[in-house]
C-alpha cells in the first residue's frame, strides 16, 4: 500500500511540473553567452506556455501564468507588465486554435505557434520601442524567434512524452 501511495504522491507532483517548469524558466533567463553560440537563443516560457494552454489548459492557471510574468519583467528589467501582456497574447491564440479545432494535427499547431509568437513578439518589441525607448537588436530577435519556432517541434513530442506518462492520456499527434 505505501508503494501506491507513493506513486499516487509522485503523479501529483509531476502535475506540476509543467508549473514548476514555468516558474523557473521566468526566474533563470539563461542565455548560450558562455557557449560562444552568438545568435542562439530560444524563449522557453513562450514555448511552455502555448503548448500547455493549448493543450491542457487546466495544467497552467492564468494567475500562476501573470505571476511567472511579473518575475520575469523583474528578471529582465522590462516594464511591470509587458511579459504578462505577451503571455496572455499567446494564450489568447492557443485558446483560438484549441477552440477551432477540430482534428489536432502537430504541423498545424508549429505554424500557428509561428504566428503567435510573431505577433506577441512584435506588440512586446514595438512598445518597448515606442513607449519605453529600448534599443533592440533586431539579428537576437530574428534569431530567438527562430530558434523558439524551431525547438517547439522537439518541446511538444517531449511534452506529449510527459503527458502520456503523468496523465495517461492518448495525445492526437
Amino acid at each position: 500500500m505505501s508503494v501506491q501511495t507513493k506513486k499516487t504522491k509522485l503523479k501529483k507532483f509531476l502535475a506540476f511540473a509543467p508549473l514548476i517548469l514555468l516558474y523557473a524558466s521566468t526566474l533563470n533567463e539563461f542565455d548560450f553567452n558562455y557557449l560562444n553560440y552568438k545568435y542562439f537563443s530560444f524563449n522557453f516560457p513562450f514555448i511552455l506556455i502555448y503548448y500547455w494552454s493549448l493543450k491542457r489548459s487546466e495544467s497552467l492557471g492564468y494567475g500562476s501564468i501573470f505571476i511567472a510574468s511579473l518575475f520575469n519583467d523583474v528578471v529582465l528589467g522590462f516594464p511591470i507588465g509587458l511579459s504578462g501582456l505577451t503571455y496572455f497574447i499567446i494564450c489568447g491564440f492557443a485558446a483560438y486554435l484549441r477552440n477551432i479545432t477540430l482534428r489536432p494535427d502537430m504541423v498545424k499547431d508549429w505554424l500557428f505557434f509561428l504566428l503567435t509568437i510573431l505577433v506577441a513578439t512584435s506588440i512586446n518589441y514595438f512598445l518597448l520601442t515606442t513607449f519605453f525607448s529600448v534599443n533592440v537588436n533586431y539579428y537576437d530577435l530574428t534569431g530567438n524567434i527562430f530558434f523558439t519556432f524551431l525547438l517547439y517541434y522537439l518541446f511538444s513530442y517531449i511534452f506529449d512524452i510527459y503527458q502520456r506518462f503523468v496523465f495517461k492520456e492518448q495525445t492526437n499527434d
